[in-house]
């Protein structure tokens, strides 16, 4: 191989060109690989940051209702106003496990109901058969007295 100037090179140029400095007209297919590498390397960053993001989230899936929302709502304030202290506060909830008050409270509203002779408020309220039921109210306007008067019906 002979070290003969090549015919497009300006002659100025050093005639030993590294082999990433692509010939004019060419894909410079360095370039390329390094796009790919850059846009992948972008998507895997942003999906680790996203895991790591939602991870109070995962961590609370398994606990209360309430205690899971709270703990969503902190990460999208942490993750909109770029806030960590809301991060760290959900993720600090989602790791305590909080005690269940509603059950026994629900347990001892239907046992007091029970003693009590009162129809469980899961049921439809219906007056109890030893109460007088609630009159009824019409359109007719003679049939409506103010409070204190006696009705006073017109004869025809």
């Amino acid at each position: 191989m002979t070290d003969a100037p090549h015919p497009e090179i300006h002659p100025l140029a050093p005639h030993h060109l590294p082999g990433f400095i692509t010939a004019p007209g060419e894909t410079d297919v360095m370039m390329v690989a390094m796009g790919i590498l850059l846009i992948g390397a972008v998507l895997a960053v942003g999906n680790v940051f996203f895991r790591l993001h939602t991870l109070p989230e995962r961590m609370a899936h398994k606990s209360q209702k309430l205690q899971f929302e709270v703990v969503a709502v902190l990460g999208l304030l942490a993750l909109f106003t770029h806030i960590h202290l809301f991060w760290v506060a959900g993720l600090l909830l989602a790791l305590i496990e909080l005690p269940d008050f509603s059950t026994p409270l629900r347990s001892l509203a239907r046992s007091v109901e029970k003693i009590a002779d009162v129809p469980p408020a899961d049921s439809v309220m219906q007056p109890p058969a030893n109460e007088p039921a609630a009159p009824k109210l019409t359109s007719d306007p003679h049939d409506l007295a103010p409070v204190g008067r006696p009705k006073e019906h017109a004869h025809a």
